[in-house]
């Protein structure tokens, strides 16, 4: 358990003051330390008479701003976690905006001057000493490079590190307080949260780690025509200073705006999830935080607008396992094939192996069942996780924070895109993703994959033997156990023949493989065959890829 220091006391004295004020007595005084003293709730004189106190969900949101940055973060966090809180709080959590009050421009222009030892007229040929926009942990200026380029500086504030260290200190008690003495809130594991929430904004302040993640992403929609992302200014970054190409755009929230310049509201919103499915299941590193006001819309082109993303601290990735048991599970949902569900969640380990798969397949049933009673266009794939993960969560299955991550970026995504077109049907554009992604993982694709990437290793191998054969040899000089040497010779003198064997059964099924794709291609140019040309591919490729595994299982 952590120890309260004087500084993290008065913290913590000034947070139970702003939830008093804010009509939230009843937490306060449910915490352990403060339960004996419940009876004082009835003097404090906001209490003497009835008042209007609004929704427990807005109350928490206004607690949330007033305590500052760190806890703004930390709600925004937890509004992505459905799973743990009630709809009513999680809708009104969303709601948190990183709004705060720039700080002055001298000081950026301060940490910017310590972080290059130049100043700021050495750097640029123009600098707006006025923030284009403030949020919670850095803000933005205009800029433009001596060069010509223009560009946006993104300056961390000044010392946050010792304020978000304070704040996620004291988290670390209370949640470890609230985990001792409450057992519901122990069964939302608040430190595992608390511990989520730390990395998530630990990332955030190295801008180094941003610039990376963007030039990332830039790379693998390098020509795209469906997003783009601006280059960094490597030589212009430090960990506390971002400089990278500015852009120009409508904002994704400017809806209006984009009807009035005629855009195809269709293709923009199928877009979105196109990019998002792309970026999921094809380069494996997604933007995790697609909020509105990280997206623009270039509408040079308004039949065919582009997407323009920026602030990219928060990624995600999947690992190939999560990958194939996600796309198998959205298949298998919209299949309405539960039992595979359920099995599913237990093979990938994200339920323990000794769950009951017929008890998870009825739960998981009685959930989703209501929402396939509505049009097929109106299921959300985000809804579908969510009601997922709230009913796992009964069945003991551990946060798995990358499908959290995932979780919330296709809320986001889902939500944009019906506000755009609300006739968007989810399924229609992300199924050919999925039957592809399917495909390339299970079909004949992903087999001559693997015999393409064991074929090396094999080869690898063999200039291995000699080797192990000598020190069998050396061993065997050196007065071991004779018979012991002799059958590791043996071992290796069986295992050279079945390497040999094995390189000349892959060499045979190899060629036999390319034979059938040259006779699949004379298909129609060779009218003297005896066989028609696909049989004859058919039968050579078949008999290829039965050499090529045999010698992989050998």
């Amino acid at each position: 358990m952590r120890m309260l220091g004087v500084k993290q006391f008065i913290r913590l004295v000034r947070i139970n003051y702003v939830l008093m004020r804010h009509g939230l007595d009843d937490i306060v005084f449910a915490t352990h330390l403060f339960r004996p003293f419940r009876f004082l709730i009835y003097f404090f004189p906001w209490n003497w008479f009835l008042r209007n106190r609004g929704p427990r969900g807005e109350r928490i949101r206004k607690t949330l701003e007033d305590l500052g940055p760190v806890f703004i973060k930390f709600g925004q966090m937890l509004s992505t976690r459905r799973d743990l809180l009630a709809d009513d709080i999680a809708d009104e959590l969303e709601q948190l905006q990183d709004a705060v009050p720039p700080f002055s421009g001298e000081a950026a222009q301060q940490i910017i001057k310590k972080a290059f030892g130049e100043s700021v007229e050495e750097l640029f040929s123009e600098f707006d000493i006025q923030p284009l926009a403030s949020a919670s942990v850095a803000q933005v200026h205009a800029a433009k490079l001596k060069n010509g380029d223009e560009v946006v500086v993104k300056v961390l504030r000044p010392d946050i590190l010792p304020v978000i260290k304070r704040d996620i200190s004291l988290l670390y008690i209370i949640a470890e307080l609230g985990a001792k003495y409450s057992s519901q809130l122990r069964r939302l594991r608040p430190v595992e949260v608390v511990r989520e929430y730390e990395k998530t904004i630990l990332d955030e302040l190295d801008l180094m780690r941003e610039a990376a993640n963007a030039s990332q992403l830039r790379r693998n929609f390098e020509g795209s025509t469906d997003l783009y992302v601006p280059e960094i200014y490597w030589d212009y970054t430090r960990k506390n200073v971002l400089v990278m190409e500015r852009i120009y755009g409508v904002p994704i929230r400017n809806i209006d705006e984009l009807k009035n310049n005629n855009t195809n509201m269709e293709r923009l919103a199928a877009l979105g999830v196109e990019i998002f499915f792309t970026q999921v299941f094809s380069h494996n590193f997604f933007h995790a935080d697609m909020h509105p006001g990280n997206i623009f819309v270039d509408i040079e082109n308004p039949n065919r607008p582009k997407y323009v993303a920026v602030d990219f601290g928060i990624m995600g990735s999947l690992s190939p396992v999560d990958k194939r048991y996600l796309a198998e599970n959205f298949l298998a949902f919209f299949q309405r094939d539960y039992n595979k569900v359920a099995k599913l969640h237990v093979e990938s380990g994200w339920v323990p192996s000794d769950t009951r798969v017929d008890e998870f397949e009825s739960a998981i049933r009685s959930v989703c069942e209501p929402i396939f009673e509505k049009p097929l266009k109106d299921i959300s794939f985000g809804q579908l996780l969510l009601r997922l993960f709230q009913t796992a969560r009964r069945f003991n299955m551990e946060v798995q924070p990358q499908l959290v991550l995932l979780q919330k970026t296709l809320l986001n995504i889902e939500g944009l895109g019906r506000q755009l077109y609300p006739d968007l049907d989810l399924w229609r554009t992300a199924k050919p993703f999925l039957e592809q992604w399917m495909e390339d993982q299970v079909g004949p694709r992903a087999m001559l994959r693997g015999i393409k990437d064991n074929i090396p290793h094999l080869v690898e191998k063999l200039p291995e033997m000699p080797g192990l054969i000598y020190e069998a040899m050396k061993k065997l000089a050196e007065g071991s156990d004779v018979e012991q040497q002799l059958q590791e010779i043996r071992n290796v003198r069986d295992e050279v023949k079945r390497g040999n064997r094995r390189m000349v059964v892959a060499i045979a099924g190899a060629s036999l493989l390319m034979s059938a794709f040259i006779v699949f291609g004379l298909d129609g140019f060779s009218p003297s065959m005896i066989f028609g040309a696909p049989a004859v591919s058919w039968a050579l490729g078949g008999l290829g890829a039965f050499f090529l595994l045999f010698a992989i299982q050998d």
